[in-house]
């Protein structure tokens, strides 16, 4: 009986270890029997993904986001992430696809699809007081800095350079928490920042005055053992360097084209 048992047991386990990558494979099936494309995006991260004063999610991702669904003759829709949660959500399944400005790491590629090549990247920086007057990454020893929780570079500002990082749910409360004085500079993308230092309302009293680190490609995923639809991603990114669409979304939204965008263009034209 016992036997018999942990024969029926390894059989059950052989089964669904074979039939969940089964039931992933078919997910283009599935967006496409819906008609929607769910796509994890962030809204507080302007111009990427932020939205607008009726409560829409636009920007360069969303725009993104557009034409994939475009491609598979679905609509879009949009679900709101942030940097603790994004990953999560697209393995559980509550998003098809994330778009959500995700930093390209070894140990993510264990948890999600990572399409290749990359479709842009960043670096870190910080968005700190005039009045402070930052030199060097060091002067931030001791000093409370604001950050993202599940950001991969709060560590190394914490352990390099000893800041201590008080962590936000998302940047707007990161930002809210700069403004009041709780912490001396918000750690962050260099893109999220230069873009923020448009608007007079922080370029008055705000800067970004330090050297950007750790430069690093975004990822744009899928859930593992989604192969078709990874590899229709793949295809997709590819299309988006050799047209330029990535470039028309920088002068869309009013960016200066980064030299990531300018190499991949070169590149795949």
């Amino acid at each position: 009986m016992i036997k018999k048992l942990l024969t029926a047991s390894a059989i059950l386990t052989l089964s669904t270890a074979f039939t969940i990558p089964s039931a992933y494979a078919d997910a283009l099936d599935d967006i496409r029997a819906k008609g929607v494309l769910t796509v994890g995006v962030k809204a507080d991260y302007k111009p990427y993904g932020y939205r607008e004063s009726n409560g829409d999610i636009v920007g360069i991702e969303a725009d993104l986001a557009h034409d994939v669904a475009k491609r598979l003759g679905v609509k879009a829709e949009f679900f709101p992430v942030v940097s603790s949660n994004r990953m999560q959500f697209l393995a559980q399944g509550k998003v098809d696809l994330m778009i959500a400005t995700m930093t390209d790491k070894p140990d993510r590629r264990k948890v999600v699809y990572i399409s290749e090549p990359n479709y842009y990247s960043s670096g870190t920086n910080v968005l700190a007081w005039k009045s402070l007057g930052l030199k060097q990454w060091d002067d931030l020893k001791g000093k409370n800095v604001c950050g993202i929780q599940g950001a991969f570079y709060n560590k190394s500002t914490a352990v390099n350079y000893g800041a201590k990082i008080v962590a936000f749910k998302g940047s707007a409360e990161a930002l809210t928490a700069l403004t009041q004085g709780s912490c001396v500079a918000f750690v962050y993308d260099d893109s999220f920042i230069v873009s923020k230092l448009k608007d007079s309302r922080w370029n008055e009293k705000y800067e970004m005055p330090l050297p950007t680190i750790d430069d690093a490609p975004w990822g744009l995923a899928v859930r593992l053992g989604e192969d078709k639809f990874h590899n229709l991603m793949n295809e997709t990114i590819a299309d988006w360097h050799k047209s330029g669409f990535i470039l028309k979304l920088e002068d869309k939204y009013g960016l200066e084209n980064t030299p990531f965008a300018k190499k991949m263009h070169a590149q795949y034209k």
